[in-house]
């Protein structure tokens, strides 16, 4: 595959992007940007919203993972169900009774200054890892794929890709990402299903045929019961609910798209088939690693040692240059969606949670020029970020800066739990203690699990652990306390 013909495609399709932008953009306000003017058809937010939740991560890993676990994974898709649910009948209700931008504005008015700015941060440093991590891999293909034949050095690459997201974001915000998404999504789901119909072909089964390959393979497995295991369908399913509810409902970057729907009973319709479309999605991510296997195994190509780099070694080793495009763009589509939303989300968080912007505020030139700089210096942030990965170059290290991000999230599980089932008052000032000391107990614990619990090891559930110690904490200090009174939790605008 021509380098020069890969960037050629890949140039195309960022102007593209530019092209929604700036039709998107026009008129754009700062609460354009934070809201997309609550104007947003809820289909395309459901549409959208795919790509976001399937990252670059996601679109290499899980057919990848299918070698080792088979489709045990499908089993945290299904606990997807019920987190989202709850998302869609509890979460979206709240954000829309109170009429917040940042979702972390509950936690000023539940709790206090405290909770709230400690809430705020956590997403912040869990973003910016997160969505660091998945650029990182997205430009490692790139620069494998077309840079390295051209010279071009991996901080260039990382330093223009970065460019492009502001480029086609800095003006619109969430209301052009919401369309962008939506272009996004299609080319990842595109490229998926066009791999699947060339490995029907390659292999010559029908359809009909290949559902019945894939079903009767070693591959198919979706249930596990060893509770030992970290596959057994009891952590997997628990796990996947409280993925859903806290990675996607208590994330203002996913939240955000939700609250950009014209009211709450179009944002409940999104989330009810996002949800249909997140499940089918998952089981097509799914057949496309049996597929890829099978595949391999019929031509007699040795599978990589790292799983992850299955479906890139093919696509761009093996299959036709049109399918190898198809996988760049599929990629690029998945490694963007997924940031571009993180950083207008960084921003958001961080202008309405940090610097008090508020929706009642009057739109003037310094307000936007702040908004503006504070998008570029995220941006910059990521991209540091993403070199300093490159610097490390050690995978081992990164994907632990990875996971580690991933237990910030249990704090924010913890306090929006106790904030909305409990009617306690806390010790507000105390709380930032409690969310720094969740994450370093639960991540012991975790490292000892074998030693302390018979052999017991961790998955997924660490997070309903991590999020059960910052519960145990606020508990502890709302001891004297008294209860609050439900009328009087109100945003502060």
């Amino acid at each position: 595959m021509s380098p020069w013909l890969v960037l050629t495609i890949v140039g195309m399709y960022f102007v593209m992007l530019i092209v929604v932008s700036v039709v998107t953009s026009r008129g754009a306000t700062s609460q354009t940007f934070f809201t997309g003017n609550r104007e947003s058809p809820w289909y395309l937010v459901a549409f959208g919203m795919i790509g976001t939740s399937l990252s670059g991560v996601t679109f290499i890993s899980i057919p990848g993972e299918v070698g080792t676990s088979q489709f045990a994974y499908f089993q945290v898709v299904m606990g997807y169900v019920i987190g989202y649910t709850v998302i869609r009948k509890v979460l979206l209700p709240l954000y829309y009774r109170l009429n917040l931008v940042s979702i972390y504005e509950y936690l000023d008015s539940r709790f206090g200054f405290w909770a709230y700015k400690s809430g705020a941060f956590f997403f912040l440093v869990s973003r910016v890892v997160g969505a660091a991590f998945r650029l990182f891999l997205a430009a490692m293909v790139l620069q494998l794929a077309i840079f390295d034949a051209a010279g071009i050095p991996f901080w260039v690459t990382v330093l223009v890709t970065i460019f492009l997201i502001w480029v086609y974001t800095f003006k619109g915000g969430i209301k052009t990402i919401v369309w962008t998404d939506t272009l996004q999504t299609t080319f990842l789901v595109s490229a998926v299903v066009f791999t699947i119909y060339f490995i029907s072909k390659e292999l010559d089964i029908s359809l009909v045929g290949l559902g019945e390959l894939v079903t009767t393979s070693e591959y198919s497995r979706i249930f596990v019961w060893d509770w030992q295991s970290p596959y057994n369908f009891f952590k997997q399913f628990i796990a996947g609910a409280f993925i859903a509810i806290v990675m996607t409902g208590l994330d203002q970057d996913l939240m955000q798209k939700n609250l950009t729907c014209r009211n709450l009973e179009e944002a409940q319709k999104n989330m009810y088939w996002f949800t249909i479309l997140l499940v089918f999605v998952n089981f097509l991510f799914l057949t496309l690693g049996a597929m890829l296997y099978l595949y391999a195994g019929h031509e007699g190509i040795a599978i990589p040692d790292r799983t992850d780099e299955l479906y890139p070694m093919l696509a761009i080793h093996h299959f036709p240059i049109a399918l190898g495009i198809a996988f760049i763009l599929g990629i690029t589509a998945a490694a963007y969606a997924s940031s571009d939303s993180a950083l207008a989300a960084l921003t958001t968080s961080f202008c309405v949670d940090f610097l008090g912007f508020k929706q009642t505020d009057e739109e003037t030139p310094r307000r936007t020029r702040t908004r503006m700089l504070v998008h570029m210096g995220f941006s910059l942030l990521i991209c540091a970020v993403i070199i300093v990965f490159q610097a490390i170059n050690d995978e081992s290290v990164i994907t632990s800066v990875f996971k580690a991000a991933g237990y910030t999230y249990g704090p924010l599980l913890g306090l929006f739990a106790f904030g909305m089932f409990m009617k306690r008052k806390v010790r507000d000032r105390w709380i930032p203690y409690v969310c720094v000391l969740s994450p370093i107990l639960s991540y012991a614990l975790a490292s000892n699990s074998k030693e302390l619990l018979f052999g017991y090891e961790f998955g997924f559930e660490i997070l309903l652990v991590n999020g059960l110690f910052t519960f145990i904490g606020l508990w502890i200090l709302s001891i004297g306390q008294g209860v609050i009174e439900t009328e009087n939790i109100a945003v502060r605008n």
